[in-house]
């Protein structure tokens, strides 16, 4: 085997491993989101799982601790609702009536043990026409 195919066999077994390593990574955030109807219906098969569940935060239910570093709300779906005890970075646009992606596990008890919220703020992106 002369230098170049050498050279050449090995840039493409480089590439290859980065685009394996890339998909691997990049992967775990292509995971769907549940939303809290679906989650509700079946939750037994995802007990003490990591999951996602989007929903939107209940009235009169969000409870902000003094130093932003937890957080405790319902998650509200069309016909279910779930209890959500966050700890972590609070987005600052975090409210009651707002759709949210919470991530996290949820336990036997039902309570969603959260380690990240993302805010979804649909009418920032409507169309005016």
């Amino acid at each position: 085997m002369t230098a170049t195919q050498r050279l050449f066999l090995g840039g493409v077994v480089i590439t290859f491993a980065t685009m394996a390593l890339a998909y691997l990574g990049a992967s775990s955030s292509w995971q769907f989101y549940l939303t809290v109807d679906e989650l509700a219906a079946d939750a037994a098969s995802f007990r003490e799982s990591r999951v996602r569940i989007s929903g939107k935060v209940a009235r009169d239910s969000l409870q902000i601790a003094p130093d932003r570093s937890q957080a405790s709300f319902v998650l509200q779906g069309e016909t279910a609702k779930l209890n959500v005890q966050y700890t972590g970075l609070i987005p600052d646009n975090l409210a009651e009536g707002i759709e949210v992606v919470v991530e996290g596990r949820l336990e036997d008890t039902g309570l969603v043990r959260g380690n990240k919220v993302l805010t979804r703020c649909a009418s920032k992106y409507s169309s005016n026409g």
